[in-house]
């Protein structure tokens, strides 16, 4: 797949079939990731990835957490800032009305949003997951690190013929994920990621971007 196409048909996919991820597959695209760029080749990301019996018991125990009704897991970074300032906060706004709208699902429904939301820690059904941590000791250029890992892993898993969604979701059920993955106490879950082929009788409308000249500002004579 040409590299262009990979990145504008990568999106996030939230209906995958059981059809299995090939484990060489997998291998074959975190090997090629792991050339993301990193400041002075540091790598700071740590990534398990979990499938068959292990995702299902992962599943299994995060839908007992939803059930239940608990609270979440105390937060081990800020996903947004608590006063997000215009235009960031319309695009969120948007995009919640963008995605729960594809559902049928109008603003007021609150119920109906969280069984929506719900989904995320089925892997929207998908039969592979990675979970990538971070070092708490690691600053805003190794976070920016993890995220160029992460988009490397994304646009190589479509040029499989794959499909993905990232999660920050599961940053909420951190610690149900270490009882499975038992990771070292120093890392920080940054968020999960769903992967597997995606189930096209459910396609979602695609989320917009904001166009190029809210983001982009050119200087110079071309």
């Amino acid at each position: 797949m040409e590299v262009h196409e990979a990145v504008t048909s990568r999106r996030a996919v939230r209906a995958f079939t059981d059809r299995p991820v090939p484990r060489e597959t997998l291998e074959r695209v975190l090997s090629a990731a792991a050339w993301a760029p990193s400041g002075s080749n540091i790598q700071p990301w740590h990534t398990y990835v979990v499938t068959g019996a292990p995702l299902a018991e992962l599943k299994k125990r995060a839908g007992e957490r939803l059930a239940a009704g608990g609270p979440w897991d105390e937060p081990e970074y800020e996903q947004y800032p608590p006063g997000l300032k215009s235009p960031y906060r319309e695009r969120r706004s948007a995009f919640g009305e963008q995605r729960y709208g594809a559902l049928g699902i109008p603003r007021e429904d609150l119920e109906a949003r969280q069984r929506a939301a719900a989904a995320n820690w089925n892997c929207f059904g998908a039969p592979a997951a990675l979970f990538c941590y971070i070092d708490k000791g690691m600053g805003p250029p190794q976070w920016a690190d993890v995220g160029m890992y992460l988009q490397t892993v994304m646009l190589l898993l479509r040029a499989e013929g794959l499909h993905s969604c990232p999660q920050m979701a599961w940053a909420k059920f951190h610690r149900t994920v270490a009882e499975l993955l038992s990771p070292p106490a120093e890392l920080i879950l940054f968020c999960g990621m769903s992967i597997g082929f995606e189930d096209v009788t459910a396609r979602e409308p695609r989320m917009a971007r904001a166009p190029l000249d809210e983001t982009v500002t050119f200087v110079g004579d071309i």
